[in-house]
């Protein structure tokens, strides 16, 4: 597997490289915004690891770009700390947020665990259906409305698959951060809101997705 290292630090995308290469990752890298876009259209890396902090073209530009055009993973590294800043990453489609300075092993576990988690894993059910108008399948990894694909993050892919296979429950946010993100998840709980928001944006209100006050969500 190939991932694509951006950032204008060499000296940062030589530690990440060499971290990533240890655990058998191939690496490429690029220092600007522009050269980024050219490389995940022309090269298909399976992740991207990306600086906001870009020349040329800024890095919320280039995830917003990217977002646009493909659903490969994307973990946003920044040097500032700010909880916008944060909330507008995961908001664009960023699947995990990395705050300078940090440990790179920090860096290669988050790889492993998206791209572990964006594996088709067989299930009883590999089409999970939401009412009339949706279906999750699990193994082509893609959603439809009313038979038409709908572009979703490989967060919100795997949040959405699994609130369909828990229809009708309520979920704490805790629970699906355990689950969707996985146990040993550092952030705020406060990224299942942020997804949460995107779903709805990208599905539309026909999506039955119902906030459970002091709880969480529930689907159905």
């Amino acid at each position: 597997m190939t991932i694509l290292v951006v950032d204008d630090d060499l000296d940062l995308v030589d530690i990440v490289r060499t971290a990533l290469e240890r655990e058998g990752f191939a690496v490429d890298d690029a220092s600007d915004g522009a050269t980024a876009l050219d490389k995940i259209a022309g090269d298909a890396p399976e992740l991207v690891v990306l600086d906001l902090g870009l020349p040329k073209v800024r890095g919320l530009d280039v995830l917003r770009q990217v977002r646009a055009d493909t659903a490969v993973p994307v973990i946003v590294l920044s040097g500032r700390s700010d909880e916008a800043d944060r909330i507008i990453g995961l908001e664009l489609g960023a699947d995990d947020y990395v705050v300078k300075p940090f440990s790179p092993r920090e860096v290669v576990a988050r790889v492993k665990a998206i791209l572990r988690r964006g594996q088709p894993v067989a299930v009883a059910d590999d089409v999970l259906r939401i009412g009339d108008d949706f279906e999750v399948d699990t193994l082509r990894r893609e959603v439809r409305r009313r038979g038409e694909p709908v572009a979703l993050s490989t967060r919100e892919f795997d949040l959405l698959a699994f609130l369909a296979r828990n229809q009708g429950i309520a979920l704490s946010r805790q629970q699906v951060i355990d689950r969707v993100w996985g146990a040993d998840w550092s952030g705020d709980d406060r990224t299942v809101d942020v997804h949460v928001r995107q779903l709805r944006k990208k599905l539309g209100d026909d999506l039955p997705l119902a906030t459970v006050w002091g709880i969480g969500y529930r689907l159905g």
